[in-house]
């Protein structure tokens, strides 16, 4: 498909429209090229392209333990720390709950460890397996340990993701040889469990 600026500027343009109508022409900022018709038109998402039923963003406040069981089986997160001149980090990590908290493998050396270290102020950005699926944001402090302390509660953070190992004594043993860390990080303050999608103004 062909597709190109019009006087050097982009505009959003009317999705609604695009997927349904013709190829064969103009929307706001694109000139759509008709000689691409017969090419499958591009995936755009769906609450874009349903103009019966569009998504609407939807914004759930949640208290704590319902925060808890929203992150719970949800593993894929963004973790935020502050660089020593104040501007933010963000690592993505693989985390669980263990004990009310966020649990968060690494190593002493990693950017995010270093900076929890110093500041343990830090916010993680919950996703959905699906990433346009619900998120929320959390802010916390967070605890760095480091073997041997760590051991227990990384045995925690493996059993909230994957459940039983099938050998712990060398999982732990494992976690000594490669001196791993944990950041246990206590939810503080939290937002509402959100989805994208257009305003309710539009629905």
């Amino acid at each position: 498909m062909a597709l190109r600026f019009l006087e050097g500027t982009f505009q959003e343009p009317d999705w609604h429209s695009y997927c349904h109508s013709s190829l064969d022409r103009e929307i706001p900022g694109i000139i759509l090229s008709a000689r691409d018709e017969h090419r499958a038109r591009p995936a755009f998402p769906d609450c874009y392209c349903d103009v019966v039923s569009p998504q609407i963003a939807v914004n759930t406040a949640v208290t704590r333990d319902e925060l808890l069981d929203f992150i719970s089986p949800r593993h894929h997160a963004v973790v935020i720390t502050a660089r020593a001149d104040g501007t933010p980090q963000a690592s993505p990590v693989t985390c669980g709950v263990d004990d009310g908290k966020i649990v968060v493998a690494t190593y002493p050396e990693r950017a995010k460890t270093r900076n929890a270290r110093r500041q343990p102020q830090v916010s993680v950005l919950v996703l959905s397996d699906d990433f346009g699926g619900p998120w929320v944001q959390v802010d916390g402090t967070a605890e760095v340990l480091d073997v041997p302390e760590a051991i227990e509660p990384l045995v925690g953070y493996f059993r909230s993701i994957s459940g039983e190992h099938s050998d712990w004594e060398e999982y732990r043993q494992a976690m000594v040889r490669q001196g791993k860390s944990l950041l246990r990080i206590t939810p503080e303050r939290w937002g509402p469990v959100a989805t994208g999608g257009f305003p309710p103004r539009l629905a």
